[in-house]
């Protein structure tokens, strides 16, 4: 057996920059951290060689890589020519909930098919195979952010180059630094799961069509370029503003990234001494991110006791064989 674990991600700050639409044109930043919520992968073969048995929110028993329902794991077992194997996921978080858990189950399971093939490849790799899986064979409308950052972990600055090219750089941060980032960030879940392809698809369109859309990415991608020199220079509390900004910023992007709910919870939240947060993902649903310096975060809790808190840690081992 062989079993693969892929952290999820928190995006901080720039994101729809990692869009095509975008990046071609501008060149695109963000700057996000792989957290411990995991979506854990499994393979065996199957006793019967000739048949697919796939465990995951549905159980499917075929013959052939065809009939496969779930349109990633056909495309990989495709392409890795996987045969008669019983196949299993579970994850820490439902899928559609901000966190990039479709990217991270891709990047799992290419690199499960790999070490199953009894191959080990780069993260690096992963990454890349991962986007071109999604975006380039299965044409889904999304951007390159959570590929990288779900395969390769840790707190990074991703950068997206007109010329397709990826480049990533680690956020060192002193140690106490780091851990009062960690500790001043609070997420809830807000519910509503949702696929991010309509939210995305009219973000793309917007951004050929709406100057001031534009406008508002580039301010996303400054403060994605802020907030990485705040951190090197262990200036966790700025984050907070930043993170306000750039959910101002976003908001405009799309029709769907918020509602009345949404925009309620988040007031609330600041009212109560959060410094900024923002909705996570292409929005909707989902988890809401705040950063609270700790003194207030009891407020924060009482303002939002309707809702459910996941505590959570940072990642930085990103996607990794386990067994």
């Amino acid at each position: 057996m062989i079993i693969s674990r892929t952290p999820f991600r928190v995006s901080f700050a720039g994101g729809g920059s990692d869009l095509r639409a975008y990046y071609r044109h501008y060149g695109g930043a963000v700057l996000s951290v792989s957290i411990d919520k995991y979506v854990y992968l499994s393979m065996h073969p199957y006793f019967n060689g000739d048949k697919f048995l796939l465990k995951y929110s549905q159980h499917e028993l075929v013959d052939e890589v065809s009939q496969i329902q779930h349109r990633i794991i056909r495309q990989v077992f495709d392409e890795f020519g996987i045969r008669g194997v019983d196949f299993n996921s579970s994850a820490d978080v439902p899928a559609g909930t901000g966190l990039g858990s479709s990217s991270a189950f891709t990047a799992g399971l290419i690199n499960l098919c790999h070490a199953y093939l009894g191959r080990h490849v780069s993260r690096e790799t992963l990454a890349e195979q991962t986007c071109e899986l999604e975006i380039e064979k299965l044409g889904e409308p999304i951007g390159k952010q959570d590929q990288y950052a779900c395969a390769i972990g840790g707190l990074n600055f991703i950068e997206f180059l007109d010329n397709e090219r990826v480049r990533m750089e680690r956020v060192h941060m002193l140690p106490d630094q780091l851990r009062l980032l960690e500790q001043n960030l609070l997420l809830f879940y807000v519910g509503n799961t949702r696929s991010a392809s309509a939210i995305l698809t009219e973000q793309q369109q917007n951004m050929s069509e709406d100057s001031q859309k534009i406008q508002s990415l580039h301010r996303m991608v400054e403060l994605a370029r802020t907030l990485k020199s705040e951190l090197q220079n262990n200036h966790p509390d700025a984050l907070g503003e930043i993170l306000h900004a750039g959910w101002m910023y976003k908001r405009e992007l799309a029709s769907q990234i918020s509602n009345p709910a949404i925009d309620g919870f988040y007031e609330a939240a600041r009212r109560a001494g959060a410094t900024g947060g923002k909705l996570l993902g292409a929005g909707g649903g989902g988890f809401l991110l705040f950063y609270v310096p700790a003194d207030r975060q009891p407020t924060v809790r009482q303002a939002l006791n309707g809702l459910y808190e996941m505590p959570f840690s940072f990642d930085f081992t990103g996607t990794s064989i386990i067994f």
